[in-house]
């Protein structure tokens, strides 16, 4: 799947990700599920600049700017604290449905 209207139509629908997507892709999905924790939990793991992207935005979700600049620094990123978290969620899932 690389189309983010499909994407966003699997988060509405059904009741978890595919397991065949990459955990950066099911830690997006869960946290437009609303599933903060879980969502962390996947990107947390994930050692690499990609993984720093998803868990700075998580914790710009979770309200903590300090800490989301943090992994916006490890991952190499402009810190996004002026921008929607909306319109970054779907720039991340964007990637990252192209990108793997």
């Amino acid at each position: 799947m690389n189309d983010i209207d499909d994407f966003i139509s699997h988060v509405e629908k059904e009741d978890a990700p595919s397991s065949e997507w990459s955990e950066l892709i099911q830690a997006l999905w869960w946290a437009k599920k609303g599933k903060w924790e879980k969502s962390h939990d996947l990107a947390q793991e994930i050692e690499s600049e990609d993984g720093s992207w998803v868990h700075a935005y998580l914790h710009r979700v979770e309200g903590d700017v300090g800490n989301a600049g943090y992994w916006y620094r490890r991952a190499n990123k402009e810190p996004k604290t002026n921008e929607d978290l909306d319109v970054e969620w779907k720039e991340l899932a964007q990637y990252f449905l192209l990108h793997g």
